[in-house]
């Protein structure tokens, strides 16, 4: 999800080989095998029958070969469009695709070939499939989203059809209890225009269209398993905006470069900020440094939880605390060409149980009602109020906002920049393995 806001501002083959029972000519036509072509036999059974008029003919007969049966169904081989085909389908050994590796540098190159920390590893072969699967399907989903979204679409529709697709292929679809705990989605999907930079989604009713000249920052989350690949980018049709895209993301694998075991968060920012700081963006004439937005942080991400106790900042600072073994972190950078700084704004769609939420008497009714949807469906896991609709829950404000106010669940508002602004974000979730620094979320996109 996108950032925390720091100082108060916060994816068969099947190996389905499928072995042929009959002649090499036999084809296939959507995923049935074709019947054979009997005109050979019939041809055959002619020729049998002059030569039985010949004197001399011994009769025979001829023995047609069986028709072969038609497939049922065809397996899936590859993903559909949209994405709906679920990804164990399409790995049926179980196996997922590791992100990029990187070895670590200088004092920590040891750790590439030392046993103790490859044994280390291998003890958590579950947590890093469940983290590769989640990440493939993000791969599957943003790639199907990234060549579909286009100007004139709502910002409800390009949000449910990614959704849609994180549900289907982690098989989760979430309308039963405890269902979107187990797999899904990690935290709603944010769509977040111009000066928008974070924590935007539609709810109910919203009417917002995708216009030509607008620049969306996309940030979704899928998990499994309660482990969250939290990765965004950041979309537009005008080139315009390339060089702000470009510094951003020059931000991101730079802190992607630079983070790693032992390494202080503040060695990280700096570098961040000296990359992303070195471009500049011309619009309409006009040139703007582009900026960190300097209260904006990436963060950890712990089992259930987008945000964890850790922030990693995107400016340079004095916060010395270091990265450890087993972290694992979302690298996220923004950008913009107005101040640099968000606050609070528009209407909140964002909410989280805290995982360390008070026991209080709760007297608003609706709010114990909904505390206890939310603890059976999302658990500490971010939601908006989209889920809560689809769940079957309405009039439901009133118990959200006791919620809040209570100090049980976290509000979320969009965080913005200077009205006429733009701003731009890339992000990826790495893990610090005991003998690699593996980019879970990274692919050919971006």
């Amino acid at each position: 999800m996108a950032a925390k806001v720091s100082e108060g501002i916060e994816k068969l083959q099947l190996d389905h080989s499928t072995k042929s029972n009959g002649t090499s000519n036999s084809t296939t036509t959507n995923g049935a095998e074709a019947e054979p072509d009997e005109s050979d036999d019939d041809k055959e059974d002619d020729g049998a029958a002059a030569d039985a008029g010949a004197p001399g003919a011994t009769k025979k007969k001829k023995k047609r070969k069986p028709k072969k049966k038609k497939a049922a169904g065809g397996v899936p081989k590859a993903q559909s469009d949209p994405p709906r085909v679920l990804l164990s389908n399409l790995f049926p050994n179980g196996q997922y695709p590791e992100g990029e590796i990187v070895d670590y540098r200088n004092e920590n190159s040891y750790r590439t070939t030392n046993e103790e920390k490859r044994h280390l590893d291998r003890m958590k072969i579950d947590f890093l499939n469940d983290y590769r699967q989640g990440a493939e399907i993000h791969r599957q989903v943003r790639q199907w989203a990234q060549k579909n979204i286009k100007p004139g679409q709502t910002l409800t529709e390009i949000a449910e059809g990614i959704e849609d697709g994180v549900r289907a292929l982690t098989g989760h679809n979430g309308l039963e209890e405890g269902d979107n705990i187990k797999g899904g989605i990690g935290f709603p999907t944010g769509l977040n225009l111009n000066h928008i930079a974070a924590h935007y989604s539609p709810n109910a009713g919203n009417k917002t269209v995708l216009q030509y000249g607008d620049v969306m920052k996309v940030d979704f989350g899928v998990h499994v398993n309660g482990w969250i690949v939290d990765s965004a980018w950041t979309l537009t049709f005008d080139p315009v905006y390339d060089n702000l895209l470009a510094a951003v993301r020059d931000g991101t694998n730079t802190g992607i470069k630079e983070a790693g075991i032992d390494v202080r968060m503040s060695d990280i920012g700096a570098a961040i900020q000296e990359a992303m700081e070195s471009y500049e963006v011309e619009l309409n004439g006009q040139t703007y440094p582009v900026k960190c937005i300097r209260n904006l942080n990436g963060h950890d991400i712990v089992q259930h939880s987008i945000h964890g106790g850790k922030s990693v900042p995107i400016v340079k600072g004095g916060d010395q605390t270091k990265m450890e073994e087993g972290e694992v972190f979302a690298i996220e950078t923004f950008g913009s060409t107005g101040k640099g700084y968000v606050r609070d704004d528009l209407e909140t769609s964002h909410y989280a149980k805290k995982p360390d939420a008070p026991n209080v008497s709760l007297r608003v009714s609706s709010a114990r009602t909904l505390l206890n949807v939310i603890n059976k469906n999302f658990g500490t896991l971010p939601f908006c109020r989209r889920y809560l609709d689809r769940l079957g829950q309405d009039k439901y404000l009133l118990g959200l906002n006791n919620l809040v106010s209570s100090g049980i669940v976290e509000a979320y508002p969009p965080l913005v920049d200077i009205k006429g602004s733009y701003t731009a974000q890339f992000e990826h979730t790495i893990l610090l393995r005991p003998t690699v620094k593996e980019v879970i979320s990274r692919g050919d996109d971006y």
